[in-house]
């Protein structure tokens, strides 16, 4: 029923990985959604729909499994609002019924998934993040210019409004090429479909299951990239990517062959503002900080909101945003910032 995608090398679905029959049952199992509730409910206790689901906890996760059984589970509708972060951005948030079963599906298909993906993708995996991505970066760095004493370029990319124009059918088609259960496809399609940002297209904000579906859909590309192109040097967070070599004419190469993959297979875009060829000794932009040789650099950006936001907060609110402050400077060099944040506390 479900199509193979993209096209496989010889030998390669011999070794693919698949999720039998039994997958759906493991998901759905009383078991599986109590834990699920303790799972998802950490630090939430205080919300009123949560209170609200607890309060019959019993009753709702037998109505939810009941439900899911005789395939009769259906959605709920998503409350939208915005948050800045600090761009502003859209969050979708589900129903707590809804969101305890992506938690009950992301606890089971995670760790099967998680093992399929390449070692340089650092999105919502345990064990990564934006600090592992950006030492990695550097690291990256550090061997392509033998040490800082040859060239170093890198070409860095950025999705297009990469959640809103994920494609249903595409992203569906990579979910049946490894899991061979019916039950458990038709359960992801239902929650698939259940968001549009136009038709046929886009995946929520605020669910659980977007950030393993994200790193599903982008999976194909960092197999192009580390085994059609063997590129060596690449890393990606989230749709957020970067390329490091020694020859630039080669980087624009990859950018040639990864702008066709990205519309041909994925029926993705790059962000036209955010394409770029860079030396290292300019400073390499990446997940919020700045590599260059010798040294590393927070984000201008992120540090004059820092500085701004130090300014404006009251020793209350600044005993609790402190710490994540001087947290994320301290994976840079950023003395001369850090000297003006700690007097003023």
């Amino acid at each position: 029923m479900w199509k193979t995608f993209p096209r496989e090398r010889e030998g390669e679905r011999a070794k693919r990985v698949f999720f039998h029959e039994g997958t759906f049952a493991k998901i759905i199992s009383l078991d599986n959604l109590f834990l699920a509730w303790a799972n998802y409910c950490k630090g939430k206790r205080s919300k009123d729909d949560v209170q609200k689901f607890e309060f019959s906890l019993e009753d709702n996760i037998f109505q939810l499994h009941n439900e899911l059984l005789a395939h009769k589970y259906s959605p709920g509708k998503y409350q939208q609002f915005l948050i800045t972060d600090p761009k502003k951005r859209v969050i979708s948030k589900a129903l707590v019924r809804d969101r305890l079963l992506h938690q009950a599906i992301y606890q089971i298909l995670y760790p099967l998934y998680d093992k399929t993906f390449i070692f340089d993708s650092y999105s919502c995996r345990n064990g990564k993040g934006t600090h592992k991505a950006f030492a990695r970066l550097v690291s990256m760095t550090q061997k392509v210019s033998r040490s800082y004493t040859a060239p170093c370029w890198a070409l860095k990319m950025d999705i297009r409004r990469f959640f809103d124009s994920i494609d249903h059918e595409t992203l569906l088609e990579l979910l049946g090429q490894r899991i061979n259960d019916a039950y458990l496809m038709t359960l992801l399609e239902n929650i698939v479909r259940s968001f549009e940002f136009s038709p046929g297209k886009g995946m929520p904000l605020g669910n659980l299951t977007s950030q393993l579906f994200a790193n599903i859909y982008m999976d194909p590309l960092d197999k192009f990239l580390k085994h059609k192109l063997n590129a060596k040097y690449y890393l990606r967070y989230a749709d957020d990517f970067a390329v490091v070599s020694s020859d630039h004419d080669e980087l624009l190469g990859y950018f040639i062959e990864i702008n066709s993959f990205l519309k041909e297979k994925l029926k993705l875009s790059f962000h036209p503002n955010k394409i770029g060829l860079r030396k290292l000794s300019w400073g390499i932009d990446f997940v919020g900080y700045v590599a260059l040789p010798h040294y590393q650099l927070p984000r201008n950006k992120t540090v004059k909101r820092i500085l701004k936001k130090v300014a404006k907060s009251s020793e209350e609110e600044l005993s609790k945003t402190l710490p994540s402050y001087l947290g994320y400077l301290n994976h840079a060099s950023s003395h001369k910032v850090t000297k003006k944040i700690m007097p003023s506390t």
